[in-house]
């Protein structure tokens, strides 16, 4: 496996079906960055960017993405920043400090939108709850969406 030092990124409105190493693709439309782990063992990486999940920065050259990019569900365990389009890798983390994380980042989420830790939109323990609107136009398209693909939608 070849590690990253460098990626490019690429505005586009979908994402592609297939990635290409060393790409980061931003869609502003969906409010998500994908990419390949930078590791080079070929998983598909996911940054939705929300006020509690990640945060992107566009200088008109290059892209950052904070915070790290922790992908402790994967086989490689890779832990790293993008900064100004330059991979820098973070030390690897115990499981504790994991845990810790993923609890902070879960009570923040709940803080931010008031979900909740009962809330059946948790897929499971540990993972972060599925964004929804609390009132308005945009709960009307949340739940139409929801129904489009073919989920019953929370709250309905």
């Amino acid at each position: 496996m070849n590690r990253l030092n460098s990626i490019k990124h690429e505005f586009v409105e979908f994402i592609p079906s297939t990635l290409d190493d060393g790409i980061v693709y931003v869609s502003i439309e969906y409010t998500t960055a994908v990419h390949k782990c930078c590791c080079g063992c070929g998983s598909k990486v996911v940054t939705p960017i929300t006020p509690t999940d990640w945060k992107l920065v566009f200088n008109g050259k290059a892209i950052s993405l904070y915070p790290s990019i922790g992908n402790w569900s994967f086989a490689c365990r890779s832990h790293y920043w993008i900064q100004g389009n330059r991979v820098a890798w973070a030390d690897e983390w115990s499981q504790e400090k994991i845990d810790k994380v993923r609890q902070s980042d879960t009570a923040a989420t709940q803080r931010y939108y008031g979900t909740p830790a009962t809330d059946p939109t948790f897929d499971e323990p540990g993972t972060k709850p599925i964004e929804h609107p609390k009132s308005g136009l945009l709960r009307k398209v949340w739940r139409w969406s929801f129904r489009m693909i073919g989920r019953s939608s929370p709250n309905s």
